[in-house]
């Protein structure tokens, strides 16, 4: 689907409720391109969940540019671009760095481990300014729920990225996330031995849930360096922690765009997240149980109900409409070095 088609519930969500809160310039941290040619059929390590498939094939910048348009009518959001970690990385990196030199963009460079240092410096003088890693391209003898950080990002890697303050957009794995105590620990540990490494935790550790978020930031509030966006999160308790335990300058604004295109709202059972989606909308969902339909008619974006969850969190929070502007766009912008 090329762009989206509001409905008159979406726009009555984005005048009474969303439209006055945001500010005019929006910096979207978390952002995936790829097109068609750069799709892979399989991916090098059995992906966690697989309903993303069900909502885009591909994400062109025209597709982004078109649904940014529709969806926040009155503002202007800059993207930071990368591709999909799951596509053919040289196709797919090198289709972001295109889109990013054409429109004057950030973008950040996929990898493997295995990802040698000549090549990443490469891709910094081709003009990216950071690194997405992603597990699924740990090695493939390791089970997906033992998998740790660095296993899929190397302490060398780190180390590149600390040497160049080259930004790490990390999206951590197994089945406890944020509050998997392994994940802490090694989060602990990169915080402090790379402080010059922008470290932006995507997701907020893909606290999703209560079980998931759990008393993690009893220990990440003591980081120093650890940036957090808040991409693909409907959780409002995990917002209101993260900023809570850090402050409102190391959270910032992503939306995972295109996924966030879905029509759903997220519950949680026993540890579970579940999008509830209109029935019919997305196939035959009854395989994943991340996934359930429902026959409500008034059902909103993914992007405006984790935008809700920011508002409720920041009404709850007291923030002030600067504390807005900082999350929703100066912290991207100075950290990415964009003239907004």
């Amino acid at each position: 689907m090329f762009g989206i088609q509001a409905t008159d519930y979406d726009k009555k969500v984005y005048a009474e409720q969303l439209a006055d809160f945001l500010p005019d310039s929006i910096v979207d941290a978390h952002v995936h391109l790829w097109t068609p040619e750069c799709q892979k059929k399989y991916s090098t390590k059995a992906e966690l969940v697989s309903w993303p498939g069900l909502v885009a094939s591909d994400c062109t910048y025209e597709d982004l540019m078109a649904s940014y348009a529709t969806m926040f009518p009155g503002k202007t959001v800059h993207p930071v671009l990368m591709t999909t970690p799951a596509c053919f990385l040289e196709l797919g990196n090198a289709y972001a760095r295109k889109c990013a030199d054409e429109n004057g963009l950030p973008s950040l460079y996929c990898i493997r481990p295995e990802t040698s240092e000549e090549e990443i410096r490469r891709a910094f003088a081709a003009g990216f300014c950071g690194i997405k890693p992603y597990l699924n391209h740990a090695p493939s003898y390791i089970p997906t729920k033992e998998v740790r950080i660095y296993d899929f990002i190397t302490p060398a890697q780190f180390e590149l990225m600390n040497e160049l303050g080259g930004v790490v957009m990390l999206h951590i794995a197994r089945d406890g996330r944020l509050a998997d105590p392994l994940n802490i620990v090694q989060l602990m540990d990169i915080d402090e031995k790379y402080p010059n490494a922008k470290v932006i935790v995507a997701h907020i550790g893909r606290s999703y849930t209560p079980e998931a978020l759990g008393n993690a930031f009893d220990t990440l509030k003591n980081s120093k360096n650890l940036l957090f966006d808040f991409t693909a999160t409907t959780f409002e308790p995990a917002i209101t922690a993260c900023i809570e335990a850090v402050g409102v300058k190391r959270l910032m604004f992503g939306s995972d765009m295109p996924i966030t295109k879905m029509r759903m709202y997220r519950i949680t059972e026993n540890g579970i997240y579940i999008n509830v989606v209109p029935r019919g909308l997305y196939g035959d969902v009854s395989h994943d149980i991340h996934m359930r339909e429902t026959d409500e008619t008034d059902i909103t974006t993914f992007m405006y109900e984790e935008l809700l969850a920011f508002k409720r969190s920041a009404e709850k929070l007291g923030l002030s409409r600067d504390d807005v502007e900082d999350i929703m766009c100066r912290n991207a912008a100075g950290l990415f070095k964009m003239e907004i």
